[in-house]
């Protein structure tokens, strides 16, 4: 049995994790979590966006939420950002690490990771 101190902790920080999720940012990065991107791994990418997003300090800037099929099951798992007045970016193929790096480099640099992303397909 934990303690009510424990739980309360526990409480919080799921809390935290729940308004990133809901948030009304400028920024969103959307997950998609059908079948298709669940199987192809998309829940650790999941986590990993929320998880770096709130360590880089950026929950106040950018939601993370996520959706169901997106429609380009062959390059699960895939995120797409949303940014006020920019086109959106489309990455594919994702892993934990790389959404990681999106966070750093995308999210708080500024510059899309080209390489990840659907325009680099040929």
């Amino acid at each position: 049995m934990k303690s009510l101190a424990e739980l309360a902790a526990i409480k919080e920080k799921m809390q935290n994790k729940v308004v990133l999720r809901e948030g009304s940012s400028n920024v969103r990065v959307v997950v998609g979590m059908a079948t298709c991107g669940i199987a192809a791994g998309a829940r650790p990418v999941l986590s990993a966006f929320v998880e770096e997003v709130t360590a880089q300090g950026l929950s106040d800037k950018v939601t993370v939420t996520q959706t169901g099929c997106i429609g380009i099951c062959q390059y699960e798992p895939v995120v797409e950002i949303f940014e006020a007045d920019k086109e959106k970016v489309t990455y594919i193929k994702m892993t934990h690490e790389k959404a990681k790096e999106v966070v750093e480099k995308h999210l708080k640099g500024g510059k899309v990771i080209e390489e990840y992303t659907i325009s680099s397909i040929k």
